[in-house]
């Protein structure tokens, strides 16, 4: 049996309260998104589309504040605040058939805790809401023509717990573009 190595942190609750520096990338660091000239981010439809639906979460998912981001060409920079009481989310939260773009996917509240069972997401959890937006721009890029588009399967998360913390990685992730030439994700 294959051993994949543990990239959250044991025993941490995705779906209580706190801030996340979540990093996705695209399936093999493809340039899906657009590209970087002189030192800025020039979305292509994908990457208009994805800069939307990251826009569109927290209508979605009421409980969830966004930081900066930014959609560099081949990932993903997003800080994420689940805030608020403890909650559980409809299963049909961002669900939504592409050609509504979200416009069906208002989750429901009812503050309810549901513990994860083995092999499922917890709603409301920082997997869900990032599984949910990744699914809603793989099926508009399935609508539209952009068949090869993909997402590598994981995400990469850190948890933020100083305002000092914060504040850097915004700043980080303002001058993303600026920094594409030394960016670990650079082609």
């Amino acid at each position: 049996m294959r051993n994949r190595k543990i990239i959250r942190k044991q025993n941490h609750d995705y779906s209580s309260d706190g801030w996340y520096f979540v990093t996705i990338c695209t399936k093999n660091h493809e340039c899906y998104f657009g590209e970087i000239v002189n030192d800025i981010m020039r979305p292509n439809d994908i990457g208009k589309q994805a800069n939307a639906f990251i826009q569109e979460i927290s209508n979605h998912f009421p409980f969830v504040e966004l930081g900066k981001f930014i959609v560099m060409p081949n990932h993903i920079h997003i800080i994420v605040g689940i805030v608020g009481t403890r909650h559980v989310v409809s299963v049909q939260a961002m669900d939504t058939d592409v050609t509504n773009e979200f416009k069906n996917g208002v989750p429901e509240l009812d503050h309810v805790v549901q513990l994860n069972q083995f092999g499922k997401t917890i709603p409301g959890s920082l997997s869900a809401i990032l599984g949910q937006l990744k699914s809603t721009l793989t099926r508009w890029c399935r609508a539209n023509y952009h068949d090869h588009f993909g997402w590598q399967v994981r995400f990469h998360d850190h948890i933020i717990r100083t305002d000092e913390s914060f504040e850097r990685i915004s700043t980080y992730i303002e001058n993303n573009p600026a920094n594409w030439n030394d960016d670990k994700f650079h082609p």
